[in-house]
C-alpha cells in the first residue's frame, strides 16, 4: 500500500477522533471507566502493560509530578484508539474498538496475547511479576516497547529486562526480517519522532540520534519482545491527525505496529 493511501487514514483519524481529544489524559486513569464498550467480544485486544514506576530511575522525569506515577500511560488512551481505527480500516482483524489495560499482580495477562508498553525506562518488577512476565513471553505471549530514549533510558529498560528474561540477548533486527514483511514491507526505515518534532524539529531526545530496532527471541526464534528505542510510535498514531505532524512519520508508525500485531497473532 503506498503512503498516499496511508495518508487516507489520517484523514479518517482525523473525522474520527475529534471527540477523543477528551480522552488524552484521563483524570483518575480508571480502566474503561467511560461509555466505551470494553465488553464487546473480539479476536484481537490492542492491550496496554500498566506497571509500577522505579522512582529511581525517574530522573528529569520528576517534573511531572503526579503524572509520573502513571508513565505507562503517556498517549493513552487516545493514541490506542487510533491506531485501533487504523487497524480497522487497513485489515480485515475484528479488533475491538477499545484499548484493554493489563497488570503483572494476576494471571488476567494471560487472556491478552499482544502487548503495548512504554516509558519502560520506568518500569519495576517484583520478583512475582518479573516471573509471571516471563511466562507469559515463553509461552507464545508478544510485547512492544516502545517511547524511550538514550543511553540512561536503555540502561534502565535492560535492568527490568534483565529481571524477566536474564539469558536471553538482545539483537539489532536486519530490515529483511520477517517482522518487517507479515503485511507491509518496510525495508527503509527512519526515526520516528514523538510530537516534540512539531516544536524542536529534531527527530531525537537525549543522546538517542539513533533509532534502533531490536529484538528478544525465544528458543525456536519467535521474536518475543520488539523493541522500538530512540523513537516514539505511540505519538506518531497520537499525533497523526494534526497537519503539523508528518504523514511520512504516522504512516510508518502505522505500518510497523500493523506489521508487529500481525507478526505477534502468527508467530
Amino acid at each position: 500500500m503506498k503512503f498516499s493511501q496511508i495518508a487516507l487514514v489520517s484523514a479518517a483519524i482525523a473525522g474520527c477522533c475529534v471527540g477523543l481529544r477528551a480522552y488524552q489524559r484521563v483524570a483518575d486513569f480508571g480502566f474503561g471507566n467511560d461509555d466505551s464498550p470494553v465488553n464487546v467480544k473480539a479476536e484481537f485486544y490492542w492491550s496496554r502493560l500498566a506497571y509500577t514506576v522505579n522512582m529511581q530511575n525517574f530522573g528529569g522525569y520528576s517534573h511531572w509530578g503526579y503524572w509520573g506515577r502513571f508513565a505507562w500511560s503517556r498517549d493513552y488512551p487516545k493514541a490506542d484508539r487510533q491506531f485501533l481505527i487504523a487497524m480497522h480500516r487497513l485489515t480485515r482483524i475484528d479488533g475491538r474498538p477499545t484499548e484493554q489495560v493489563v497488570t503483572l499482580d494476576n494471571d488476567e495477562i494471560f487472556n491478552y496475547p499482544w502487548i503495548y508498553a512504554v516509558q519502560v525506562q520506568l518500569w519495576s518488577f517484583n520478583d512475582a511479576e518479573a516471573k509471571r512476565l516471563r511466562e507469559y513471553l515463553l509461552k507464545g505471549g508478544f510485547l512492544m516497547v516502545d517511547d524511550f530514549h538514550g543511553t540512561e533510558d536503555w540502561e534502565n529498560f535492560m535492568n527490568g529486562m534483565r529481571q524477566v528474561l536474564p539469558d536471553r540477548p538482545v539483537e539489532d533486527l536486519a530490515s529483511g526480517d520477517e517482522i518487517f514483511h507479515t503485511l507491509y514491507d518496510v525495508d527503509d526505515k527512519m526515526q520516528i519522532p514523538g510530537e516534540q518534532w512539531i516544536r524542536t524539529g529534531r527527530t531525537y531526545e537525549k543522546d538517542g540520534y539513533q533509532p534502533k530496532w531490536r529484538a528478544i527471541r525465544d528458543d525456536k526464534g519467535r521474536i518475543m519482545v520488539a523493541i522500538c528505542h530512540n523513537m516514539h510510535l505511540g505519538d506518531a498514531w497520537e499525533w497523526a491527525d494534526d497537519p503539523n505532524y508528518p504523514e511520512a512519520f504516522a504512516s510508518m508508525a502505522f505500518r510497523v505496529g500493523l506489521d508487529y500485531i500481525l507478526y505477534g497473532m502468527t508467530h
